[in-house]
């Protein structure tokens, strides 16, 4: 009896000792949650989380922002902040004791594309256990995409805001359609490994109410089985007037996935929506629906290709090489139309490190072109007919469609040095501008274009120069001086017409290469060849030409 009695009671102290000390070990955390600006946030959801991601507690702030989650166990939590109208916000590796405070911060999406790296880039990159995470120069996680799908910002501390790896291109340009005077581009793209990668872009004029592009969009890689993405865009051009009306608007939403069936068969399709507006024209809205698809077959270094295409490559240059993913919009009596087509090409492609060489064939059929002059209107005289840029002085106008069959040639062999060559040779159809009575009406100028058998010869020279790493590239494309469009207008890998120079000398600003300078020079139709002149009946001259001479210079600071 003396034993159990013994037996029972040391049970009991057991007992009472384990509740005292769990009462003792009960911690809690509180804080406050606030935005950028310090605004604290009413209703914002606060959520602890463990190392595997489960919810143990949440709560919700009050009216002055405050938070209190209690009687949780000690130990090392995430916090999580979300709110409406922001990215969630969260802290790892906290350690919650007896009264832990924790203050949280939300901010935007467009806050987070505006942070700056201050510190280099780590060499050695760790691999991530979350699916998407995007890092700052100093290797820390600022932003994450959980496998619930959304965004996370990450924060290491009070008062310290994160920064991202972006680029910012400063331009000055004249000659393109809607692209003229001074130009700010910022832009953010990172991609760790095995991740998911946020696109973003905005490109202004400072000081102006002119030209405002913006991009955003994400590519998630799929391994073995390839990748997705999807990508936004909005151009909006108040400089550009027809007729009476001003303010051209442009919005495109571009989905394109890639499959990868062993190393055998690479398969890629998309489509691109694209809407523009200009009001005030009889009919200004046109929208489109232009998917796209291409099929490879790989068998060592030879490859068959098919193509679908519906969208025509607009010879965008582009001192930086980012491309705007827009169709081109143009006016025929007063419509606003979308230049589009249907387009269908077989391939074949040798490759090696030394040479490559690939021949086509092709057909397609091109609705809406653009056709494109220098000119000049009187202010509120500009006819309903075309679009016209008055700060560039270009204009646009819808041609008749036409279709455009041939094929194609290309040879690309590599040089001593850095240095390569690349000869290629087209033959299918082109609009022509035939010359006309002196003094003639736009319209009769515009119903005179017609199509007509036409050959290209192109050479292109490029490489970098040893010791100063200057990239260079010279390029010259001739076709007959009375063609205004394009001999392939939907492929990839056309030269732009005529003799153009591109440079860029990069500056490296850090030992790491973390940061860097680059001064850009992109020269198109340096020599003004290809123009096909028209005195109007009203005394306007207008110049038509499929590439116009132009100069952009520029400097692009990445971080």
């Amino acid at each position: 009896m003396k034993r159990r009695a013994y037996f029972a009671g040391f049970a009991m102290l057991l007992a009472l000792g384990a509740v005292s000390a769990n009462r003792a070990a009960a911690a809690s955390v509180s804080g406050v949650v606030r935005d950028s600006a310090g605004v604290p946030q009413i209703g914002a959801e606060v959520e602890v989380l463990n190392a595997g991601l489960d919810v143990v507690a949440s709560t919700y702030t009050n009216a002055e922002g405050r938070f209190l989650i209690a009687s949780i166990a000690p130990g090392r939590y995430i916090l999580k902040a979300i709110g409406p109208s922001f990215l969630p916000s969260q802290r790892e590796n906290v350690r919650v004791r007896r009264s832990t405070v924790v203050n949280l911060t939300l901010y935007t999406l467009y806050e987070v594309i505006q942070w700056l790296p201050a510190q280099p880039r780590s060499g050695k990159t760790p691999r991530d256990d979350w699916a998407w995470t995007l890092r700052s120069a100093a290797n820390r996680p600022l932003l994450r995409w959980l496998e619930d799908g959304p965004l996370v910002v990450d924060s290491d501390g009070a008062g310290r805001r994160p920064r991202l790896k972006a680029r910012i291109l400063a331009t000055g340009q004249a000659g393109a359609f809607g692209e003229q005077g001074e130009r700010i581009s910022s832009t953010v793209e990172d991609t760790p490994s095995d991740s998911r990668e946020l696109l973003a872009r905005v490109d202004f004029a400072p000081n102006s109410d002119a030209g405002l592009e913006s991009m955003l969009g994400f590519r998630q890689d799929l391994g073995l089985a390839g990748s997705v993405e999807s990508v936004a865009a909005v151009t909006v051009q108040p400089e550009i007037v027809s007729g009476g009306s001003a303010g051209l608007d442009e919005f495109s939403v571009r989905s394109t996935e890639t499959m990868n069936l062993g190393d055998t068969l690479d398969v890629e399709f998309g489509s691109n929506a694209a809407m523009g507006r200009m009001a005030g024209l009889p009919s200004g809205t046109a929208t489109a629906i232009l998917p796209y698809a291409t099929a490879a077959w790989h068998d060592g270094a030879a490859t068959v290709q098919y193509r679908l295409a519906t969208m025509a490559n607009n010879l965008a240059a582009s001192v930086d090489e980012v491309a705007a993913g827009m169709p081109a919009l143009a006016v025929r009596s007063g419509d606003l139309t979308i230049e589009h087509g249907l387009y269908q090409e077989i391939g074949w492609r040798r490759q090696t490190d030394a040479s490559t060489v690939s021949v086509s064939v092709f057909s397609g059929r091109v609705e809406n072109p653009v056709l494109e002059a220098q000119g000049s209107f009187t202010p509120g005289g500009t006819p309903l007919a075309v679009l016209f840029d008055p700060m560039s002085s270009l204009l646009r106008a819808a041609g008749p469609a036409y279709r455009s069959t041939g094929v194609a040639l290309s040879l690309e062999r590599r040089l001593p040095g850095q240095s390569r060559v690349r000869l290629r040779y087209a033959s299918g159809s082109a609009l022509v501008m035939p010359a006309l009575p002196q003094a003639p009406a736009l319209a009769s100028v515009l119903a005179s274009a017609n199509a007509h058998h036409a050959q290209t010869y192109s050479i292109t020279l490029s490489g970098t120069v040893d010791g100063t790493r200057t990239q260079w590239r010279a390029s010259y494309s001739w076709q007959p001086d009375d063609t205004i469009t394009a001999v392939e207008p939907f492929a990839q890998s056309m030269d732009e017409p005529y003799l153009n120079l591109q440079f860029r000398q990069p500056v490296r600003l850090l030992r790491d290469g973390s940061a860097s300078l680059d001064a850009l020079l992109d020269l198109s139709n340096l020599l003004a060849q290809g123009y096909r002149p028209y005195l109007l009946s009203d005394g306007t001259l207008l110049l038509f030409a499929q590439q116009q001479r132009g100069i952009r210079a520029g400097v692009a600071f990445t971080f």
